[in-house]
């Protein structure tokens, strides 16, 4: 009898701030979804990057982010898209994009700390959103944010119970390993840059080792890994704005990550108790010798 708990980790357990820069149309988004974003056009992908904001905001503000990236040797991750995207056609326009400007993801960083900074921030993570039918770079994007209130204590709560967690988010690794530091999260069980095809073949690895595997998200990039584990949770402690198609593809919908550990004792009740009816099925089931 096992049962395994998979994380996803913004807006999930971490209270986040997001924002984007429309680069196209010179527009601010604050406090954006960034995944339903990114869902919002057939030809969109998150893309993570893999740099540190005092290194973009130390850069000339006219630069191109296509020239910034190449001459710091900025990598990247593949976080969401509606369609499965070769990284080296990403990898293309990300490095070739004329339009986006180093100040476009200033701009981006810049809100996030003025919105966080009185804020014990554990993480802060940067990217854009690519459009590979326009062949361009169309958003910047931020996000910083710190565990939500008892997110800590739920995780101590379910490893007290015997129950293994493991994140899969899009978020880049070393944000993710960090912040799973802090929670209690081995490193090992931390799977940064994500796509929600990863986050599903995750579960169904889980699921061959273990007897239940739960998801836990809140986002549509969570939408093929909620229908892979035996008991999907839809969480609504970032925001109850949610596309449709989610309630209709979860178990159950919670307001607070704290009630996870109770959903998930139940759930092993239940399977001791499935368990029990087996054995002594099994057990009346073996002939008697006379």
């Amino acid at each position: 009898m096992s049962v395994a708990v998979v994380f996803d980790s913004a807006g999930t357990l971490l209270r986040t701030y997001r924002v984007a820069r429309d680069v196209l149309h010179d527009e601010m988004l604050i406090d954006v979804e960034t995944t339903t974003l990114t869902f919002g056009a057939e030809g969109r992908v998150l893309v993570v990057l893999h740099l540190h904001s005092r290194d973009v905001m130390g850069a000339p503000p006219d630069q191109l982010l296509s020239e910034f990236f190449h001459e710091r040797s900025v990598g990247f991750g593949v976080a969401c898209s509606r369609r499965a995207i070769p990284a080296e056609d990403v990898a293309e326009i990300l490095y070739s994009d004329k339009t986006a400007q180093v100040s476009d993801l200033q701009a981006c960083i810049r809100e996030v700390w003025s919105c966080c900074k009185r804020e014990s921030i554990v993480t802060m993570n940067s990217g854009v959103i690519l459009n590979m039918d326009l062949s361009g770079i169309e958003f910047t994007v931020t996000t910083g944010g710190r565990p939500f209130s008892g997110a800590k204590e739920t995780i101590s709560t379910l490893h007290r119970m015997g129950v293994p967690v493991y994140i899969a988010s899009g978020d880049r690794v070393a944000k993710l390993e960090r912040m799973g530091d802090y929670l209690g999260i081995p490193r090992e069980r931390v799977y940064g840059v994500a796509t929600p095809s990863m986050k599903a073949r995750i579960v169904e690895d889980l699921k061959e080792r273990y007897s239940k595997v739960v998801m836990v998200g809140d986002a549509i990039n969570d939408l093929n890994a909620f229908r892979k584990a035996d008991l999907a949770l839809l969480t609504e402690q970032q925001s109850d704005r949610k596309p449709e198609i989610l309630y209709s593809s979860v178990d159950m919908v919670i307001r607070n990550v704290s009630e996870v550990p109770g959903i998930v004792a139940e759930l092993l009740k239940d399977i001791a108790a499935a368990e029990k009816k087996c054995n002594n099925i099994n057990s009346n089931m073996i002939p008697r010798e006379d």
